[in-house]
């Protein structure tokens, strides 16, 4: 269906990344929620998946919930699956823009 809209291959990406860093910021909020109401709890291994997809929402999601700030090795793995998320971004935008 198109409704007038021409979007570039960039203009997408850059939609389902947002889109991404949105929904993993929710996860984090989702999680942080959980632990006040001692209810269930998203995995760690899934909040780290998440990062991969969307690590600046993840980073944020930590920073502005205060949410495993203090647990190792949790965040240290956080860190880094952020800075992969990084690298793997700019290689993707950096192939687009070629």
């Amino acid at each position: 269906m198109n409704i007038g809209i021409d979007l570039s291959v960039v203009d997408r990406a850059l939609i389902l990344l947002a889109l991404a860093e949105l929904s993993v910021f929710a996860l984090f909020w989702f999680d942080k929620a959980q632990a006040r109401e001692h209810g269930w709890r998203v995995r760690e291994s899934t909040l780290l998946l998440g990062a991969l997809f969307g690590g600046v929402g993840a980073w944020m999601g930590q920073r502005l919930l205060r949410h495993k700030t203090r647990k190792e090795p949790f965040r240290t793995q956080l860190g880094m699956v952020i800075v992969v998320h990084l690298i793997g971004v700019a290689a993707v935008f950096w192939l687009l823009l070629r």
